[in-house]
């Protein structure tokens, strides 16, 4: 029997005795050596996903030591230490088969719809596991999968150096996106935050200018690049404003399945603006490993608070306050 944080139902979360879970034929165990707190967990717990996979261990952000393997794994062996891409796409439907499987119509995941790595152990496919270099300390490799999404959405942008990016929201992702920005070329890059202490963060990052609205910035022409990463509507409305000529804005913060914008479709003909979504994570993972071993991302910079998984209830009270940045719980 293990330990683990459960989500019994919407609202309702304990840390429970569950019995040990099985690595089947192609799967391994893995020792849960932490695993972060992300904003899915709460739409989890709160019960605003379209799906009710309750009850359900919560974690999909982490890493950990393969303590079994499955008959038919030869890739890993009792000892190895890896990572795992949380989403267990089908490879069947149409989305799958043309290279969107982070679009799969049948959509499962780790820690989301099936028990996760908030737990003593978690059983992974083998084909979702990435080893980890020896010199990447284990409670670092949880950022992988975060910055495997900000990957993503970094393939979806221009790409061009030299270019000037704006980005809204200093949490977790925005800072990530902050510094591949600052390593993929950028000629400045400027954040928007309302907490004073993130924009601190922020500028220690590589920052070019923060402030707490944009009209701060001496900028009329506007930039190449903007990025919400807040999910909020007046960032969002306030950054399609704010995107030169010719330039790109990218939706990568989650809005409110309900939630709309206002925004003038005459100006995004009459400039060429491009509008992007990004959704989660898709052929990055590997390239986030090798990022995170590196040194693109200040991984002890990142990671603001280390909880007991007895204390998952005030983990998620910690990041639901808006305190701090990434936030891991160590089973």
């Amino acid at each position: 029997m293990m330990r683990a944080a459960v989500i019994v139902g919407p609202g309702k979360v304990a840390v429970s005795t569950v019995d040990d879970p099985a690595p089947g034929t192609r799967g391994v165990v893995l020792a849960v050596a932490g695993c972060g707190i992300c904003g899915t967990d709460l739409h989890l717990l709160d019960g605003e996903l379209p799906y009710r996979p309750y009850p359900v261990i919560p974690g999909h952000e982490f890493a950990g030591t393969v303590v079994a393997a499955g008959a038919g794994v030869t890739e890993f062996a009792v000892g190895d230490r890896v990572t795992a891409d949380p989403n267990l796409s089908c490879g069947e439907c149409h989305h799958c088969r043309t290279g969107h499987e982070n679009l799969c119509s049948r959509y499962q995941a780790l820690g989301v719809t099936v028990h996760g790595g908030c737990a003593e152990y978690v059983t992974v496919p083998v084909g979702n596991c990435f080893r980890l270099p020896d010199a990447m300390p284990l409670g670092h490799a949880p950022l992988v999968e975060p910055l495997s999404c900000a990957v993503h959405g970094f393939d979806l942008l221009p790409g061009r150096v030299g270019e000037h990016y704006l980005i809204y929201g200093a949490g977790t992702m925005g800072l990530l996106m902050t510094q591949l920005a600052v390593r993929a070329g950028a000629a400045s890059v400027s954040v928007v935050d309302l907490n004073a202490d993130r924009l601190t963060v922020a500028s220690r990052l590589g920052a070019a200018h923060t402030a707490v609205h944009a009209d701060i910035f001496d900028r009329p022409e506007g930039w190449e690049v903007v990025i919400d990463c807040t999910g909020a509507v007046r960032a969002i409305e306030d950054g399609l404003t704010r995107v030169r000529p010719g330039g790109t804005f990218e939706l990568f913060g989650v809005a409110p399945a309900g939630a709309t914008a206002t925004f003038s479709p005459f100006r995004i003909y009459r400039d060429e603006v491009t509008i992007v979504g990004s959704m989660a994570v898709l052929h990055s993972f590997g390239r986030a490993v090798d990022l995170l071993a590196a040194g693109a991302i200040d991984a002890e910079t990142m990671i603001s608070h280390r909880f007991p998984l007895d204390a998952y209830a005030e983990a998620v009270e910690t990041f639901r306050a808006g305190t701090g940045r990434k936030l891991q719980v160590y089973p």
